[in-house]
């Protein structure tokens, strides 16, 4: 968010004229660093605030971190310059999830020897701000490792940017996956901008480069087959719904009864990756399989519930993709993901349109979409091999 600290558009001379505020941490307390070009205007209201110091180490001014002091800059230059907050406020929307995650779990553990648990903030604001379960998971653990790692370190308000570092490359070295790494960043950024409320106070912290892996794909024929040696009705229908709508694993565990309309043989996906909504389509072997299960089943809520009445587990389908894969003798380790991909690279082989699977899949851009492009093999069938060449 820019500011000008007047709610209105500034002139010309003031667009000119910026500071920036940003989150420092100096001996042991929270500070306003302000970051400007030299100009005497600036410098002058600057030696208005309480108590400006120098900092060498980050080569900006900067003042106590109170809200008398926030207050102070806002007033100062207000309509005399223009105030960039975008690393100094949270933008981020607090997260809409329907359901706040139970983590009471983490809450009644007790601390190995040794060990640091999460501090209560922590699992307090992944419940405020209604973080997916999965997610909160994620955060709690790669958290905890992270922790446990500084575990010398009594305040982790003063590691720094090049702590982190040290810790980021030294996951890589421990030749941890992408995934693992961008999750534990997410883990820490989460604390430092989130919990203690400063903001983009690491500028720096360099991610690994991810590794450009093409989408795992199955034949059209294992996968019928997979559904074909499945017995289990309940089991039948989540494995041909993740493959015929190319929904995500999370977002059939959140499907709910009336998300299935029959009239218009669609399915609607509510707050998916993103928080958003989208429709995909509806298979009518699908329907006339969700019908019977169904009427075996009679869920209440939620498409497909556990023997108590909750929401099923994402470890349950991941097993029943993984054993209908082993019985149907397809020999690479399937995972519900996989179907997905499957999806998007069948429809792209039958001719539907990049954009339209797009939408489909609920991706922002078609730059995602277009890595299915990659793993078609439609485009193949009009190449003739050189060894074939008479």
């Amino acid at each position: 968010m820019l500011s000008n600290g007047s709610g209105m558009d500034p002139n010309r001379h003031t667009r000119e004229r910026q500071i920036t505020l940003k989150h420092l941490y100096i001996n042991d307390q929270k500070m306003i660093g302000i970051q400007f070009y030299p100009d005497k205007l600036i410098q002058a209201i600057i030696k208005q605030l309480p108590e400006p110091k120098w900092s060498e180490k980050y080569g900006m001014v900067y003042i106590r971190n109170t809200p008398d002091n926030t207050k102070a800059i806002f007033e100062k230059f207000k309509g005399l310059c223009w105030i960039n907050c975008k690393y100094f406020y949270i933008n981020r929307p607090v997260s809409t999830y329907n359901e706040t995650p139970d983590i009471n779990f983490y809450r009644q553990r007790k601390p190995e020897k040794g060990k640091r648990l999460v501090p209560e903030d922590f699992l307090q604001k992944l419940e405020i701000r209604k973080y997916s379960l999965s997610t909160a998971k994620s955060y709690i653990h790669h958290f905890e490792v992270f922790m446990n790692h500084h575990s010398h370190v009594d305040n982790l308000l003063e590691l720094g940017e090049h702590e982190i570092n040290q810790y980021i490359s030294y996951l890589t070295k421990k030749k941890h996956s992408y995934a693992y790494i961008k999750m534990s960043i997410n883990a820490i950024k989460f604390y430092y901008e989130v919990v203690i409320e400063m903001p983009n106070r690491f500028y720096s912290i360099k991610q690994t480069d991810k590794k450009e892996s093409l989408p795992k794909v199955l034949a059209k024929e294992d996968i019928i087959k997979m559904i074909d040696v499945t017995r289990n009705i309940k089991h039948k229908c989540i494995i041909s719904l993740l493959y015929s709508s190319g929904i995500r694993r999370q977002e059939l565990l959140d499907m709910k009864i009336a998300d299935v309309d029959s009239k218009r043989m669609t399915i609607t996906v509510r707050e998916g990756k993103g928080k958003k909504d989208r429709i995909t389509i509806l298979s009518r072997f699908l329907l006339d399989l969700l019908r019977t299960y169904y009427k075996s089943y009679r869920p209440k809520i939620y498409l497909f519930e556990s023997s108590a009445g909750n929401k099923y587990s994402g470890s349950s389908v991941r097993q029943i993709v993984h054993r209908a894969s082993k019985h149907a003798g397809v020999k690479q380790r399937v995972t519900p993901h996989m179907l997905r991909h499957s999806f998007a690279t069948h429809l792209l082989e039958s001719g539907t349109d990049l954009r339209h699977i797009q939408a489909l899949l609920g991706h922002s851009t078609t730059r995602t979409t277009e890595v299915y492009t990659h793993v078609s093999t439609t485009h193949f069938e009009k190449i003739k091999n050189p060894l074939d060449l008479t």
